[in-house]
């Protein structure tokens, strides 16, 4: 289930909200409202992109996030994700779901050569030994030969000793590219002063109420690909129902989400929604045949509260 929060509502809780009437009209199609976007049209049919990481690898721009989703509605979702076009999947050791998204890979029956599989190293073990028994760990439970990508969570902790332990796994081929999550600026030069191997990626919070236009620059500089967790910033601040948001979305026939998605991609930014509703994973898949104007991405930068919607993260 989508999480609740209390600085906004999920897509599912916004039909029973006091707008259910026009909302559940504009999700089924029938209607729009002007506070609430597009309907969504359910018409997925473009292969997701591929960028190019600053080691070679391809990742692609859009991908499928499992945080909350564990057991057998984890399994579900990852198979559900993967039949409908998603090639990357990202799960971390603290989602405490490795193992049902490894449920959820198999159970799709899909070449693993396909697939571009994410999963990272909790602060609990950080340090080059802890970090190593970590992947393992990992890989055991996702019931793979190597991973992807493999990112440093949080940067707390023997930092130093899991990025040597990290770039020992990626030369020897167990991991495709090696990254970090939530790193500032500072941090990510630290660790490219003092080792060979430069961070892939960074992922890092970003969406229309948090854009990290420092970050981002400092990013595209320097080679390393941001990615973006929670790009609806889970609902949190009225995502769904912004108006800004829709207004741009009617323009397109396409809905807030799609327009926050389609955002993300003209900026260059990888994003991973997550959602344990197979409407709503079809939705966020169908934003690669229309195009934000200048005006349009002008607009939404004016969005911008330049503070985390997520303070309990920090």
């Amino acid at each position: 289930m989508e999480k609740k929060n209390k600085k906004g509502i999920n897509r599912r809780e916004f039909l029973q909200t006091g707008a259910k009437v026009t909302a559940a009209a504009m999700f089924a199609g029938l209607g729009t409202s002007k506070l609430f976007g597009a309907p969504f049209n359910n018409s997925f049919g473009t292969p997701v992109e591929r960028i190019i990481l600053n080691n070679g690898v391809q990742m692609p721009v859009l991908g499928f996030g499992t945080l909350y989703l564990t057991d057998d509605l984890g399994e579900r979702c990852v198979a559900d994700a993967i039949s409908l076009g998603y090639r990357l999947i990202d799960t971390a050791t603290i989602y405490g779901n490795e193992e049902a998204v490894g449920a959820g890979i198999k159970r799709s029956g899909i070449d693993r050569k396909e697939l571009f599989v994410t999963s990272k190293v909790w602060v609990d073990d950080s340090g080059y030994e802890n970090a190593k028994k970590a992947f393992e760990t990992s890989l055991n439970k996702l019931q793979l030969d190597y991973l992807d990508l493999y990112l440093i969570h949080r940067p707390r902790g023997d930092v130093n000793g899991s990025w040597k332990a990290m770039e020992e796994l990626y030369k020897e081929g167990k991991i495709k590219a090696i990254g970090v999550s939530n790193f500032t600026p500072a941090q990510i030069k630290d660790l490219m002063d003092n080792f060979s191997v430069k961070p892939a990626v960074n992922q890092i919070e970003a969406h229309a109420f948090f854009q990290q236009p420092g970050d981002h620059k400092f990013l595209k500089e320097n080679g390393i690909q941001m990615e973006a967790w929670s790009p609806f910033a889970q609902g949190r601040n009225g995502m769904f129902v912004n108006e800004t948001l829709a207004e741009i979305g009617k323009k397109y026939n396409k809905t807030n989400a799609q327009v926050s998605l389609r955002w993300h991609y003209q900026r260059g930014i990888v994003t991973i929604p997550r959602t344990s509703q197979k409407d709503h994973m079809t939705e966020n898949l169908n934003v690669f045949d229309f195009e934000l104007s200048a005006s349009d991405m002008q607009t939404i930068s004016k969005l911008d509260l330049n503070t985390t919607q997520f303070p309990e993260w920090e």
